[in-house]
């Protein structure tokens, strides 16, 4: 990239951190954080929370997750996923994993999460040499980290000391967006959640691997809206591929058709050309709220991996008082002790 180029990124970014939004987000002033930004969080979680009492428990945690994604690789963006889906639901702690009737896990918004036989042996090997001292909250955590990581992401650093909640309600699962919502349905939820629009755009960028169900797509192929024609936003070829791979609402297909195991910029190079699979990823180059963000991030890839990094420590930080005053380390992740 030429430093003309270089140059006109950085001046979108910091233009980016001093806007303030019009009409109905007027009063949100947009700004880059830094990790050092974040130090805040050690009021209630702590990046030393762990060197004393269980020093590698990251080599740990990170040892498992290369084995099983080493094994499955689909497994990497499968971890960042169910990390995601935990973190909106009541905080960062571990309720999304909760295997009984009526749980977050049973709903079906959460029908496709996978990984959580990887949560539970990495909690098993855990177990044998540190009992009762790591929760499955902070376990789930490092693991869509190292995930990351292992997918060709970056490496951020996470402070520790989730406790693991004792609620887990179907219901609540149900308001995880699932990619039919506007981008300002998608801002609020965000919003709701303590994070911003450029961490919206971030995060989404998590799609450049992995995959969805047909299902989720097949109306934007068949009858967008009620037409009963495609989505018109989408790029002639790629609907035409999109048809021949979706046959069957129960397939998979890549949300990042051109480089779907690597983790990189061109998930946003995707919504330039109209071909994201999801309509709510499509929709972030049509807002004017999203699109200078979208554009930024497409034309330095260590932009993107480094906020990548920071937007992940603010999810990972969600927590839920009520969650954490009455939480638990639990023994098996499954079950509340």
């Amino acid at each position: 990239m030429k430093i003309s180029s270089f140059i006109i990124i950085t001046i979108l970014v910091i233009s980016l951190s001093m806007s303030v939004f019009a009409d109905d987000y007027s009063s949100m002033a947009l700004k880059v954080p830094t990790l050092e930004g974040l130090l805040g969080l050690e009021d209630d979680l702590s990046y030393s929370f762990y060197h004393e009492r269980c020093h590698d428990v990251e080599g740990i945690i990170y040892r498992k997750v290369k084995e099983w994604v080493h094994k499955d690789p689909t497994l990497a963006p499968s971890l960042l996923r169910l990390h995601y889906h935990d973190c909106v639901v009541r905080g960062c702690d571990a309720s999304i994993l909760l295997d009984h009737e009526g749980s977050e896990k049973t709903s079906n918004a959460s029908k496709t999460l996978r990984g959580f036989e990887v949560i539970d042996d990495i909690k098993a090997e855990i177990e044998k040499k540190y009992p009762k001292t790591v929760s499955c909250a902070d376990i789930l955590t490092t693991a869509a980290r190292d995930a990351t990581v292992l997918a060709g992401g970056p490496y951020w650093t996470i402070p520790y000391g989730r406790k693991d909640g004792r609620v887990s309600l179907a219901k609540e699962a149900m308001t995880v967006p699932n990619g039919s919502e506007s981008v300002t349905n998608l801002i609020e939820f965000f919003q709701s959640k303590g994070l911003n629009v450029i961490d919206l755009v971030v995060l989404s960028g998590a799609h450049t691997i992995g995959r969805a169900t047909c299902e989720s797509v097949q109306h934007r192929l068949y009858d967008y809206k009620g037409t009963k024609k495609p989505d018109p936003s989408l790029d002639a070829q790629y609907l035409n591929y999109l048809r021949r791979k979706c046959r069957w609402a129960s397939e998979n297909v890549y949300l990042d058709g051109e480089t779907p195991n690597t983790f990189d910029t061109q998930y946003y190079h995707n919504l330039k050309k109209n071909m994201s699979l999801l309509s709510t990823d499509q929709l972030l180059y049509s807002d004017s709220r999203t699109k200078p963000i979208a554009n930024s991030l497409s034309f330095e890839s260590s932009l993107f991996k480094n906020q990548f990094g920071v937007s992940m420590v603010k999810l990972s930080s969600i927590l839920d008082y009520t969650s954490q005053d009455d939480g638990e380390i639990r023994v098996d992740c499954k079950y509340v002790n």
